[in-house]
């Protein structure tokens, strides 16, 4: 079981409990003879053996969905689901409530929303480009001020 860990650790970045999840499946869908060891016991040695680290893995995923445009709702959606502890995810929080525009303006840029549309839009539009933003992650009050902004304006203010 130990090896099955070991090459999945090494194919891909992961957690602890992403670890334990895989091994779990892997030993429903095979079925294990032999003396079977508890796979929260290896996902622990793994972490202690420094093959798995959840605080790196979570501030890389935090990075990663930050530059794609995603707020801080969806992104800390995305860790919890991952399996990281409270805190973790706490210690990543303050990082993503910085960059909060940033990721919207980066978002509105992907999606051409508000300042980066191509020409004024109608309510209707700029609704469901509020909604975008937010199914993206971001708040109302952020999803509203970029959407009402014309097309070239300065998107330069605090929220």
């Amino acid at each position: 079981m130990e090896r099955l860990a070991l090459r999945y650790v090494e194919r891909f970045s992961t957690t602890r409990a992403r670890l334990v999840t895989y091994l779990v499946r892997k030993i429903r869908e095979r079925g294990w003879e032999g003396a079977l060891r508890d796979p929260a016991e290896i996902a622990e040695k793994f972490a202690e053996l420094g093959y798995i680290d959840d605080r790196a893995f979570g501030e890389a995923r935090a990075a990663a969905m930050g530059r794609r445009g995603l707020g801080e709702r969806r992104v800390s959606g995305a860790l919890r689901q991952a399996g990281l502890d409270e805190a973790d995810s706490a210690a990543i929080a303050p990082g993503m409530a910085d960059r909060a525009l940033e990721t919207a303006l980066a978002f509105a840029r992907r999606r051409r929303i508000g300042p980066f549309a191509l020409a004024p839009v109608d309510r209707p539009q700029r609704e469901k480009h509020i909604a975008a933003m937010i199914r993206g992650g971001h708040s109302f009050s952020m999803a509203r001020m970029i959407a009402n902004l014309l097309p070239g304006e300065s998107p330069s203010f605090d929220e």
